[in-house]
């Protein structure tokens, strides 16, 4: 992966000897940065696994894939966008995580950085495009390959998976890219399981300041990681709801339509030759005369091969349609399973939270049946105190006479207020206020 990195770098610029030279560079560079045209670090991967570090700005590579600037917006790591597929006219915009590339029927443009996902995009699209026999069946355009990759693809939808081996290069490109960004999504939610429950576990035992802390930061992460993967999820299904969009993905197709109507574009010139070798296109011809029998007959033909042209393309694009379908579908069902496990991670939580106000609401019970025990005992205990104040005045009775009567006195108080109090604890727990 070191090689890798080093391979991938853009390379040095030369030193500069003229020193004449000097300030119209600089110049230069000042007025593209200034123009949104300051270069960016790319990596080119070809259709044979080759790669190399380039650099262009953004102009040049609006003009190369035909791209808007809207898109490329996307891909610019200064802003924060989320996950999206587009499939343009002769490029297929992706960004989905840290993989921000764009992927063309001939080469694969990714954006350059040294993110370990990068790398591992980079190392695992070689390594499918370097094995042998891929590109057997795509690079050849006679109806006996065509009927062959057809009898292949119909005998894998039936029996097995269809094989990434014929499959066009912007699948496969597009392919490792769902990959890479599903398992990266799906590590992050592992790391999450693997640090969430034992934290909820310890804060069900001990209910404390920092527990919770720690929860709440763990809360904010899930909710985040949910939002991602429910955007590649639900891009993932926009594209399989839409056949139109999934068919200007193939780009591989409309290449081979294009070079296949400029090949019967020379050929109806070649046709319209005279016999003494002169074109007769370049012949005059009156307004008002009819065109002549071999022309009507040429006309006729090409409209006739248009025709056969647009049918077969059609079928070959609910065919390839399907192939495309069936790869998103298998990712869309990878990614539906990571989010299960945000989902079920998020219940859980929930039920923690839950369980902690249940047990925080028992123990705010109970403090306060405690707190209206005491209310109970300060109201017998004022009663006594009344009855003793009483006769701590000043006055003549015959009672003070006696000198055991105030035994008596505190002996009748006190079993009257303990009566008091046992009857209120009675009315308490008559009336639910008290567990029994």
């Amino acid at each position: 992966m070191a090689d890798l990195k080093e391979r991938l770098l853009p390379p040095k610029p030369a030193s500069t000897t003229n020193l004449r030279d000097w300030p119209s560079a600089s110049g230069r560079l000042q007025m593209q940065k200034k123009r949104g045209q300051s270069l960016r670090s790319w990596i080119r991967i070809d259709s044979s696994g080759n790669s190399e570090g380039i650099e262009m700005d953004k102009f040049t590579m609006m003009r190369r894939c035909d791209l808007p600037a809207r898109d490329l917006r996307l891909l610019d790591p200064l802003f924060v966008y989320p996950s999206t597929i587009l499939g343009r006219e002769k490029a297929i915009v992706v960004n989905l995580e840290q993989i921000r590339c764009i992927i063309t029927a001939d080469e694969v443009l990714l954006l350059n950085s040294l993110d370990s996902y990068v790398l591992q995009y980079v190392m695992e699209l070689q390594r499918r495009l370097a094995a042998p026999g891929v590109d057997d069946v795509w690079n050849s355009d006679c109806p006996a390959n065509v009927g062959q990759r057809r009898g292949r693809t119909n005998f894998d939808s039936v029996f097995q998976s269809p094989s990434p081996d014929y499959l066009p290069f912007e699948f496969r490109a597009l392919e490792v890219a769902l990959e890479t960004a599903c398992t990266f999504l799906d590590s992050q939610a592992a790391e999450l399981e693997i640090e969430a429950y034992p934290l909820l576990d310890e804060l069900t035992s001990k209910i404390s300041t920092l527990n919770l802390e720690r929860v709440r930061r763990l809360k904010s992460r899930l909710v985040a990681l949910t939002r991602r993967v429910q955007k590649v999820r639900d891009e993932i299904e926009q594209l399989m709801d839409d056949d139109g969009d999934m068919a200007e993905m193939y780009l591989t197709e409309k290449k081979q339509r294009m070079e296949a109507s400029s090949l019967y574009g020379d050929q109806s010139l070649l046709c319209l030759k005279s016999a003494d070798g002169a074109l007769s296109i370049s012949a005059p011809v009156s307004p008002v005369s009819s065109p002549p029998e071999g022309r009507k007959f040429e006309r006729s033909l090409s409209i006739a091969r248009s025709r056969h042209e647009s049918i077969r393309s059609s079928e070959a694009d609910d065919e390839h349609i399907e192939e495309l379908e069936m790869l998103l579908e298998a990712y869309f069902v990878l990614i539906d399973s990571t989010l299960s496990k945000l989902t079920s991670l998020k219940e859980y939580i929930d039920d923690t939270e839950d369980f902690i106000n249940i047990q925080l609401d028992n123990v705010r019970n109970q403090l306060i049946q405690f707190e209206l025990l005491l209310t109970t005992a300060t109201f017998v205990v004022a009663i006594i105190g009344v009855v003793a104040g009483i006769f701590g005045m000043n006055f003549p009775i015959s009672l003070f006479d006696d000198g055991g009567a105030f035994k008596w006195v505190l002996i009748i108080t006190g079993a009257v207020g303990m009566t008091i109090f046992v009857a209120l604890v009675c009315l308490f727990r008559y009336k639910r206020l008290m567990p029994l």
